[in-house]
Parts: structure tokens; C-alpha cells; sequence
């Protein structure tokens, strides 16, 4: 049984641009995360979050040493900082925008791999 979880509750990003090129590193928030990390997002499902704004090839390269995962979206900052009329043209949002896509993981192990929530951080209900 898998569910559908918010990326950001089982990771940090951060992206920064190489030319007309980004690169988002997501790491993990535990070990066990990691290894959901390299199971549920790969560089096709990257590559199709961020296809509306262009990229046209995704690679993924794993850190296993840091429990990430390193992307390089060529083609997605439309010229780079020089040239791009884009809001973001360094790409230094798209690491977060990224945290926002939801991806299927398994419910077995799961509170292992997670950030709780911030009203059950809070002990609401």
C-alpha cells in the first residue's frame, strides 16, 4: 500500500543555476528517507513537474554519503540570469517549488521518513 505525501515532508531542497541549466539537491530528513527518496522521485518525474517551464532533459545523480539526490534540469532557466526575462532566473526557487510535488510512498515505514506536520507539531487536532 503506498500514499501520497507532499516531498517536503520528506526532505529539504536547495537549487541554484548553471547557465541556462539548474541544479535541485534534495535531502533526506532520516536514512530511512533516503531510500524512499531514490524509490519514488526519479528524473522522469522531475522532468514532467517542471516540463511547463521548459526543461528538456533531467539527471539524476545519487549522494548516498549525504542521503541525497542531486538534479541538473537543462534548459529550464530560459537563457540563465544574464539573459532570462523570468522572475527567478538563478533558479533559487525552484528547489522549493519542487518540495511541493506530491509523490507515492509506502505507508509501511513511513512515520520513519517524515516531518510531521505543523499542526501535529503543535498538538492540534
Amino acid at each position: 500500500m503506498t500514499t501520497s505525501v507532499r516531498l517536503g515532508r520528506l526532505a529539504f531542497a536547495r537549487s541554484g543555476d548553471k547557465g541556462s541549466s539548474a541544479n535541485i539537491g534534495v535531502i533526506a530528513l532520516t536514512p530511512e528517507g533516503f531510500g524512499v527518496l531514490k524509490r519514488c522521485l526519479s528524473s522522469e518525474e522531475v522532468a514532467a513537474f517542471f516540463a511547463p517551464l521548459g526543461v528538456t532533459r533531467v539527471t539524476r545523480f545519487e549522494l548516498p554519503n549525504l542521503g541525497a539526490l542531486n538534479f541538473v534540469l537543462e534548459g529550464v532557466l530560459a537563457g540563465g540570469g544574464s539573459r532570462s526575462l523570468r522572475t527567478d532566473a538563478q533558479g533559487k526557487a525552484l528547489g522549493q517549488a519542487l518540495l511541493e510535488m506530491m509523490v507515492e510512498v509506502p505507508e509501511e515505514g513511513l512515520a520513519n521518513c517524515v516531518r510531521a506536520e505543523r499542526s501535529e507539531r503543535e498538538g492540534a487536532t
